[in-house]
């Protein structure tokens, strides 16, 4: 087994590395990382149905799909992920209480009476402390979990909080689940660093012929040029979600009320429909028109609104307040 170290907090590197170390190594590995504040959305989600966007662009949250099923997390760097990437052997299949036996061990010689519970959760005292997905990819699997030390709670919650009348999807909803820091369950204090190098120890103790791995050039290189193809793409964090219908009321400062629907597949808009108590002096079939067939994402949307004066097709309504409505 190597050990690796990574220092970096970049949410579409950290994700690019792990698709890069399953891979394009045969070693098993363990690896301990954090990331700055970001969304991690499972691989089969609607990623707009999952997060509320109004805050993630507020607060400069990134957004990333991850190569794992499952429902989205929030990570901040109160929150550590762990990555296990195993060959299959005979006898061992996905098994997720194994991969975070080591886990719950740390914890327990803190005093701490974590458990493994339902399909992929560990909790403390019922409240979810660390939520847990695999990939399997030839015959090598990736497991990783996220461990909420000292994360941010009303972040957690605000970043994924989303009007569920808004979407009706195809995708995997994320199920909303009481959540818990470790730190506050701690009889003595320490830090988030302290405690990941609690969790190394403890891997290292239990594999003592381990090395640590240190990223090299070509390692970087490698994983940055995966963010750019990929992790750091609209069209893998965006642009793959399921089918699915968006609808939004918006009420506007001085023209009335504007009511959205559309219908988005692969991330592009196949259908819209305004309808509202505007006013109009020109045929808004004109704006529907220039919104088919545009990515669901914003900068398209602006582009394909640019010919148009917002204004003249919706009175009093600003171009802001438009677009505002159709995310």
């Amino acid at each position: 087994m190597l050990i690796i170290r990574r220092n970096n907090t970049e949410p579409h590197f950290n994700l690019a590395a792990e698709e890069y170390f399953l891979k394009e190594f045969s070693d098993d590995i363990f690896m301990l990382w954090r990331n700055s504040p970001a969304i991690i959305v499972g691989k089969h989600q609607n990623t707009l149905a999952e997060i509320n966007l109004d805050f993630v662009k507020d607060h400069n949250i990134q957004v990333v799909r991850r190569i794992t099923g499952g429902g989205s997390v929030f990570h901040d760097l109160g929150n550590i992920n762990f990555t296990f990437i195993s060959n299959q052997h005979e006898g061992h299949d996905a098994n997720f209480r194994r991969f975070t036996q080591p886990i719950l061990d740390v914890l327990q010689k803190l005093g701490i009476p974590a458990q493994f519970e339902g399909r992929n959760d560990l909790t403390i005292n019922g409240l979810k402390f660390s939520g847990n997905a695999q990939y399997i990819w030839k015959d090598r699997i990736l497991h990783h979990g996220t461990l909420l030390f000292s994360a941010k709670m009303d972040h957690v919650s605000s970043a994924l909080k989303v009007d569920p009348a808004k979407f009706t999807g195809k995708a995997v909803k994320s199920v909303r689940s009481r959540v818990t820091n470790i730190s506050d369950h701690l009889k003595e204090p320490m830090d988030v660093e302290e405690f990941a190098r609690l969790v190394e120890l403890h891997i290292h103790e239990t594999y003592p012929d381990a090395p640590f791995y240190e990223l090299g050039e070509d390692d970087l290189r490698r994983i940055n040029e995966l963010v750019d193809t990929k992790y750091g793409t609209w069209e893998w964090n965006f642009g793959i979600s399921p089918e699915y219908n968006l609808r939004k009321v918006v009420r506007t400062k001085h023209g009335g009320t504007i009511d959205f629907t559309m219908n988005v597949t692969d991330g592009i808009i196949q259908s819209i429909r305004i309808f509202g108590d505007y006013f109009s002096d020109k045929d808004t079939g004109v704006i529907e028109q220039a919104l088919t067939g545009t990515p669901h994402q914003e900068q398209d949307v602006r582009k394909a609104l640019e010919p148009y004066a917002i204004g003249e097709y919706f009175k009093r309504i600003e171009t802001e307040e438009f677009i505002n409505g159709l995310f």
